[in-house]
C-alpha cells in the first residue's frame, strides 16, 4: 500500500513529540505536516531536540487536510472539540483525538473509545476514535478482564503513581524539577477526570458501574505509571490469573505476569504489564505502562493501524531501557 499521508495539530507537546518519533520510523506512514501556533515555522527539532537529524520538516501554522489520509489531534482538553466543531473536513480523512474531549458518550459523539483490548473491532471500522486517557488506561488493564467475568463484590480501591511528563509541557508549579525532584503528593482525590471513562468501560463489559475510589499521585521521576487496584472477589488467585491471561490471549502488547513488576519493564514501550495477588477475599491487580506511549502516542499509533487494516504493532515494536 501506499504510505498514509499524516499531519498532528498541536505538534510541539510531549504527546505530539513521541508521536512524531513514532510515526518518522513507521514503515507505512509519511509525516507531511505539524501544525503548531506558538512553533510556526521553526524546525521540529528546535522543540524537539532529540530528533535532530532525523526529520528537517517544519512547523506549520495551518494545515492542508486535503492531502491528509489520518489526523492526530494532540491540543489540550476543550481545544479538539472547538476544532472539530469549527472545521469541515475531508469525508475519507479519519481522525484521532489525544484529549479528553471525545471520551465519553454522548448524543452525536461519533468517536470510538479507542482501548484496543476492549474496543478493537470497533476501531477497525471507525472514522473517528478517541484515545483514552493515560490514567485510565492503565487503571483498566487491571479491571476489564473482572469486569468482563462479573468478579466484583465491593467497590474498587485504587492508587497510581503518574511521572512529570504527565502533566504536559505547560509550566506549572507542581511541574518544576526543583518542586518535583524527592516529592511526591495527591491530586484530584476521588474526581480524577478518567473516572468516567473507567466507569463506562466497567459498565459496557459488565452491566454495572462499580464505585472507584481513585487516589492519582504526581511522582517524582519523568514517566510511567503504576497503578494497584483490589476488590473483593470469591474466585482464587490461580482462577483470576487464568482469566486474565484469557481476556489479554491476543493482545499483542499487554502481558499477564506471575512476579511483581516494576516500571523500567514498560518505559519507552508500548507494553501494558499486569500482576495479581490474592490476600483474604481481597484481589490486586497492579498495572503498569508508559504513560507517554501506551497511555498516549503508542496507543494511537495502534489505533491508526487497525484503522487502516495493518498489524496492530506496525511500528511498535520499541525496547524498553533497564538501566
Amino acid at each position: 500500500m501506499d504510505k498514509l499521508k499524516v499531519g498532528i495539530y498541536g505538534a510541539a507537546g510531549y504527546t505530539a513529540g513521541e508521536l512524531i518519533r513514532i510515526l518518522l520510523h513507521h514503515p507505512n506512514t509519511e509525516l507531511v505536516c505539524a501544525q503548531s501556533g506558538s512553533q510556526s515555522g521553526k524546525k521540529v527539532y528546535e522543540t524537539h531536540t532529540d530528533l535532530f537529524g532525523d526529520t528537517e520538516l517544519a512547523f506549520d501554522a495551518e494545515l492542508d487536510l486535503e492531502v491528509l489520509d489520518v489526523l492526530f489531534l494532540c491540543k489540550g482538553h476543550g481545544e479538539s472539540k472547538t476544532y472539530v466543531e469549527q472545521t469541515t473536513f475531508p469525508p475519507n480523512l479519519k481522525i484521532i483525538d489525544l484529549s479528553h474531549d471525545f471520551r465519553l458518550k454522548a448524543p452525536g459523539n461519533e468517536f470510538v473509545y479507542g482501548l484496543p483490548e476492549m474496543n478493537g473491532k470497533l476501531v477497525k471500522g471507525a472514522q473517528k476514535v478517541a484515545n483514552p486517557g493515560c490514567f485510565a488506561t492503565c487503571i483498566q488493564f487491571g479491571l476489564l478482564p473482572a469486569a468482563d467475568a462479573g468478579l466484583f463484590q465491593s467497590e474498587i480501591h485504587t492508587t497510581g503513581i503518574t511521572g512529570s511528563t504527565g502533566a504536559g509541557q505547560s509550566l506549572s508549579p507542581t511541574s518544576h524539577f526543583s518542586w518535583r525532584n524527592n516529592n511526591m503528593s495527591v491530586y484530584k482525590a476521588f474526581t480524577h477526570q478518567h473516572l468516567g471513562e473507567i466507569g463506562e468501560s466497567l459498565e459496557q463489559l459488565g452491566g454495572n458501574k462499580p464505585t472507584v475510589n481513585f487516589m492519582p499521585f504526581r511522582g517524582d521521576f519523568t514517566r510511567g505509571i503504576i497503578t494497584t487496584s483490589y476488590f473483593d472477589t470469591e474466585v482464587s488467585e490461580a482462577e483470576a490469573f487464568e482469566i486474565y491471561e484469557k481476556y489479554y490471549a491476543k493482545a499483542p502488547f499487554t502481558h499477564v505476569t506471575r512476579k511483581n513488576p516494576d516500571l523500567k519493564m514498560v518505559v519507552n514501550t508500548n507494553k501494558a504489564v499486569v500482576y495479581l495477588k490474592k490476600e483474604g477475599k481481597k484481589l490486586l491487580a497492579i498495572s503498569i505502562i508508559d504513560n507517554l506511549l501506551k497511555g498516549a502516542s503508542g496507543q494511537a499509533v495502534q489505533n491508526m493501524n487497525l484503522m487502516f487494516g495493518l498489524d496492530e504493532t506496525t511500528g511498535l515494536h520499541l525496547k524498553a531501557s533497564n538501566f
